[in-house]
This record gives structure tokens, C-alpha cells and sequence, in this order.
């Protein structure tokens, strides 16, 4: 049995200590980048977004629920026109990451996006997880995505974030071989850091996710399985101002991410279209996550 054999048959507890220390040191938050201050004296930085997965939450796992994929419609249907309709209202711009397969599915429902001033960013090929790739396979595949995204919309992303937010030990290396601005799909931070890969620094700003501050957990449901949470809400509203609230306070970035298929339902979208009109009653920077990224980056303490 070779080294590295061996070292696979071990159970966590019995790892040497250098084992332990190359995974937690694999893929790390470095410096902070967060500015002094935000443009024209906004106190806080507003990064809206939406994960436009639309039939991919389905076929990711060769799934062939058609029940499943009229759902995923919905968001392409009914949610999307739906949100960009309150966007333009309020005159806020967001980011949307979108699978290549969704993105091709609904070509027109893209060129909108980009044509009204919002961001799309990489999602990956068909929702897949990254973490079961080999290097070569989840390379192909970003690239695949930024090129069919680019080939729809014209503009080529500078932005990724990772379908269900799996980052496998491969996805900093390609990202950053890529070029790209950033990521949005780790959570070491409230505020944008700069990501480290095996102890150096990569220039790829992290614009932090979390899933307290995701709609897809409060309302998200599988009938086949036992996913079956539901948070009413009012509560939702409230937890997404609370924190708002402390991001503003410390003068920090407060980033949102939501799927159109679970938060534009008629007895949810109140959610974000209440959150928006109270937010601006604040002084707020409200900017895509590639704006937020490009900002925090030139001007960092």
C-alpha cells in the first residue's frame, strides 16, 4: 500500500497534522478588501442577485421530472419578466448567474437582462456540481459557459459563482486562469476579501455569499424527499432587514442572493420589492456584484 493509500484509508482523527493543514490552507480568505468608503458617500454597498437556474435544477442529476421542470419555467415564465419589472421600477441594477443550458433555453430572456444594465455571471454548464470534476472536465466546462454566455449576450463575464456554491479544489486555480474579477460563492467574510490559493494571493476578489441571506432556504421544496422547509414571509422579510440593518450600521456590503422561481411567488415578491423601497430610504450604493468587486479591489484600506 503506497503513502498516499494509506493516507486515504485514514479516518479524519487520525490524519497527520500536514494533512489537515494543506485542506484548510487549500483555498483561503487572504486580505480584506474592504474600501474606506463607497462611492458618493453611500454608508453601504447593496449587491442584489439571482441564480437563474430555471429547468437545470432538474437535469443537473439526469432528472426527468417534468413536474420539476415546469417549475424551473416558472422562473423563466413568470419570474423573470416579474423581477425585471421591479428592478426597472426602482431603477436598481443586480446580477444574474445562469447555467449555459438556461441561458440557451431562454436566449431572449439573457439579451434583456444584459440590454437593461444588469450583470450575468458564469453558473456553470447544466447546474452540475463542481466537486465530482476532474481539473480538465470542470475547466471545460467554465470555459464552455463563458463562451455560450458571451455568444448570447455579447458581453463576456468577469464574474463566477459556483452552482449550489460547490467549490472543488480546482475552481480558484481555473477561475484565476480565466482572468476573472471575482467569485460569489464562499462565505468567509460579510465584506469582499481576496482569495488565497495555497498560501498566495490570486487577485480574485470574493464577494461572500451566506445562506441566511438566500430565499432558497426558507422556501424551497422537494416533494420526493424530505426538503420540505417553509418559513412564512414576513419572517424572511425580517431576517434579510436585520441584516441589511447591521451591514449599513458598520458601513459594510450587504449581499442577497434569490432564485426567480421561489421569490417572485405573489406571496413573496412583496419580500424584495419592500426590502428595495426601505433600503433606499438609506444611503445606499446599490451596483452589480462585478461593479462591487472592480470597486472594493482599486480601493481597499
Amino acid at each position: 500500500m503506497t503513502h498516499d493509500t494509506l493516507k486515504q484509508t485514514l479516518e479524519p482523527w487520525q490524519w497527520p497534522e500536514e494533512t489537515w493543514r494543506a485542506k484548510v490552507n487549500h483555498t483561503r480568505a487572504g486580505r480584506s478588501l474592504r474600501p474606506a468608503h463607497w462611492p458618493d458617500g453611500a454608508r453601504c454597498a447593496v449587491a442584489l442577485s439571482f441564480d437563474s437556474d430555471h429547468e437545470t435544477n432538474e437535469l443537473r442529476d439526469g432528472g426527468k421530472s417534468i413536474s420539476r421542470m415546469s417549475w424551473g419555467q416558472y422562473g423563466a415564465r413568470v419570474g423573470m419578466p416579474r423581477l425585471l419589472e421591479l428592478l426597472e421600477r426602482h431603477g436598481v441594477k443586480a446580477s444574474f448567474y445562469v447555467p449555459a443550458v438556461a441561458a440557451m433555453l431562454h436566449e431572449d430572456e439573457q439579451r434583456r437582462v444584459i440590454a437593461e444594465g444588469h450583470e450575468i455571471g458564469i453558473h456553470g454548464w447544466i447546474h452540475e456540481l463542481n466537486s465530482v470534476l476532474s481539473y480538465e472536465d470542470e475547466r471545460d466546462l467554465m470555459l464552455r459557459s463563458s463562451d455560450a454566455l458571451e455568444k448570447i449576450t455579447g458581453v463576456r463575464p468577469v464574474g463566477l459563482r459556483t452552482p449550489s456554491w460547490d467549490f472543488s479544489p480546482h475552481t480558484l486555480r481555473i477561475a484565476k486562469e480565466m482572468g476573472l474579477l471575482y467569485d460569489s460563492s464562499l462565505m468567509a467574510d460579510e465584506d469582499c476579501y481576496e482569495l488565497m490559493l495555497e498560501g498566495e494571493a490570486t487577485g480574485v476578489v470574493e464577494l461572500p455569499v451566506e445562506w441566511i441571506r438566500d430565499d432558497a432556504v426558507y422556501f424551497s421544496m422537494h416533494r420526493f424527499q424530505s426538503l420540505r422547509p417553509y418559513t412564512p414571509p414576513t419572517d424572511v422579510f425580517e431576517i434579510f432587514r436585520r441584516e441589511f440593518d447591521y451591514a449599513y450600521e458598520s458601513g459594510g456590503l450587504f449581499q442577497l442572493t434569490m432564485h426567480p422561481h421561489i421569490i417572485t411567488a405573489r406571496s413573496r415578491i412583496w419580500i424584495l420589492d419592500e426590502l428595495i423601497t426601505y433600503m433606499k430610504t438609506k444611503e445606499v450604493w446599490f451596483a452589480t456584484h462585478a461593479e462591487v468587486a472592480a470597486y472594493a479591489k482599486a480601493n481597499a484600506v
